[in-house]
């Protein structure tokens, strides 16, 4: 990404606000770049490197086993970059840090393997599928970047009307996922699931949540997993305006929301796994210097307000 062609302004403190619709049209430009990169590690990945590869084959690319294998590796590895890089954009412009990305990723992960045996999630949850969802969980507040700061950044409670701009950081990562799938002309899998988490991680199981106000097994599995791991980082997580909940209470007030907020079965295996979850929270916790870094960036926009 060409942060040279982005406007920014520079606060007193040296960190950058990026006018974030230019930055959202960014994110859908540099999705259709990661999935040229992806279409180019699974075709690496077809011809099996060493094994599958004829001589002739690795003659056309001029490339013996060994470097097509390194290729293809360092291709997969700037998708991951990639994803991560659109992702910890998004929450740069808000109350969470980077950390936030990888706690929820493997909280996720968790949940869909737990799930993976359980009949009513089987069939999604393959191994394959487990890993795109795992890929994608960066993504999910992507739409962010298209808020304003004046309802993004706002220190106090949200007025109706600005919880209703709120709510379209929903819309908003879907779309941008959308035009990318236009812009490269194929819907492919990765995609899919990140658009099922971009809109509907904050759906609710018994049908009050948003944007569609879908209930039940109407919510894409995925978006299910989402909900859980978020609220639940929510509520562990220090801020720059609140002290962390425990763990314990955490815990209880998920499962006192089961059957409403969140999918019964899916609190369930975040019962069963509440010490997986707690083990993830304390390896990729926040220190006092990533928190003190968001808060300069706060006031820096405050400050650009």
């Amino acid at each position: 990404m060409d942060l040279d062609a982005v406007p920014i302004t520079e606060g007193p403190t040296g960190l950058v606000v990026v006018a974030s619709a230019e930055v959202l049209a960014r994110v859908r430009d540099v999705l259709a770049a990661e999935y040229r990169l992806q279409v180019a590690a699974t075709e690496a990945q077809s011809l099996d490197m060493a094994t599958a590869a004829t001589p002739a084959e690795l003659v056309v690319m001029d490339l013996d086993a060994q470097s097509f294998t390194a290729l293809a590796q360092q291709t997969a590895a700037v998708q991951d970059v990639t994803i991560l890089a659109m992702a910890a954009l998004a929450e740069t412009r808000d109350s969470d840090t980077g950390n936030h990305l990888r706690r929820t990723q493997h909280y996720v992960r968790a949940l869909a393997r737990k799930l993976s045996v359980h009949p009513r999630f089987s069939a999604v949850l393959t191994p394959k599928n487990i890993g795109m969802i795992f890929k994608s969980v960066p993504l999910h507040d992507i739409g962010k970047v298209g808020l304003p700061d004046r309802v993004l950044l706002k220190p106090g409670k949200l007025t109706e009307e600005e919880f209703e701009i709120m709510k379209t950081h929903t819309t908003l990562g879907r779309d941008a996922i959308v035009q990318a799938e236009q812009a490269v002309g194929v819907a492919p899998d990765f995609f899919t699931f990140a658009k099922e988490i971009a809109y509907s991680h904050q759906e609710k199981w018994d049908g009050t949540g948003y944007p569609q106000g879908l209930a039940g097994e109407q919510i894409p599995v995925s978006a299910r997993l989402m909900a859980v791991a978020d609220v639940y980082d929510a509520l562990i997580s220090r801020r720059v305006y609140k002290a962390a909940m425990s763990h314990e209470d955490a815990v209880a007030i998920i499962a006192q929301t089961r059957g409403r907020h969140f999918d019964p079965d899916v609190v369930d295996a975040f019962v069963a796994l509440q010490d997986t979850f707690h083990a993830i929270a304390i390896a990729f916790s926040d220190t006092d210097a990533d928190l003190d870094k968001k808060s300069a960036y706060l006031q820096t926009a405050q400050i650009q307000r």
